[in-house]
């Protein structure tokens, strides 16, 4: 079946919803141990979580970028992550889907989050044709993230290690066979439809 050009995928549950970040040991390490971030952890900066597990990979370069050598799996309510979207503002503007640039600009601003579709990408890390949801959240919604929505904290870096050396020996099946079985995200038209160009 085609991929349609944008799709949440995710790990989910009835609800729950599973996103990943990577961050230094300082941040990620005491996360997993406490099930929360630690004081290191700015909620004041704007932080981006990404419900694609091949995305994390490569934004993190398999968890071997300087600063971001622990990847976490983040489980967290549907209830929050819909609130998110559902007041979420685009990082571009699009015509048609807003009526200018300037009512844009002011959604963007005020939107305590932002929605952006990257490309989704293979084990090779290249990008793939079609595209997927990384969210940032700042202000109210990076506090309601971190206060309330919290589920449990895991650290996928040695998953994420296996999987690379599997990719390196051209072992794909083996390595595809690891990966997190994400599926399409069950988030309504009507939640997505200002976010969908």
């Amino acid at each position: 079946m085609e991929e349609p050009l944008r799709r949440i995928r995710a790990l989910h549950t009835a609800s729950t919803i599973t996103v990943y970040q990577a961050y230094s040991p300082e941040i990620g390490l005491p996360a997993v141990r406490d099930g929360r971030f630690p004081v290191a952890w700015k909620p004041d900066r704007m932080t981006w979580i990404k419900p694609s597990f091949m995305w994390m990979m490569y934004r993190s370069c398999w968890g071997m970028k300087d600063g971001q050598e622990t990847v976490l799996a983040v489980e967290i309510t549907r209830d929050g992550f819909d609130w998110a979207l559902r007041h979420a503002c685009l990082s571009h503007y699009v015509r048609g889907l807003h009526p200018d640039r300037d009512t844009w600009q002011r959604g963007l601003k005020r939107a305590p989050a932002r929605v952006q579709w990257d490309p989704e990408r293979d084990l090779h890390l290249h990008p793939l044709p079609y595209r997927s949801l990384q969210l940032g959240l700042s202000g109210e919604a990076s506090s309601r993230y971190a206060d309330e929505w919290i589920v449990s904290i895991s650290d996928v870096t040695p998953l994420a290690h296996e999987i690379h050396a599997l990719v390196r020996d051209g072992e794909l099946d083996s390595a595809a066979r690891l990966l997190p079985q994400e599926q399409e995200y069950p988030a309504s038209a009507e939640l997505l439809a200002h976010l969908c160009p």
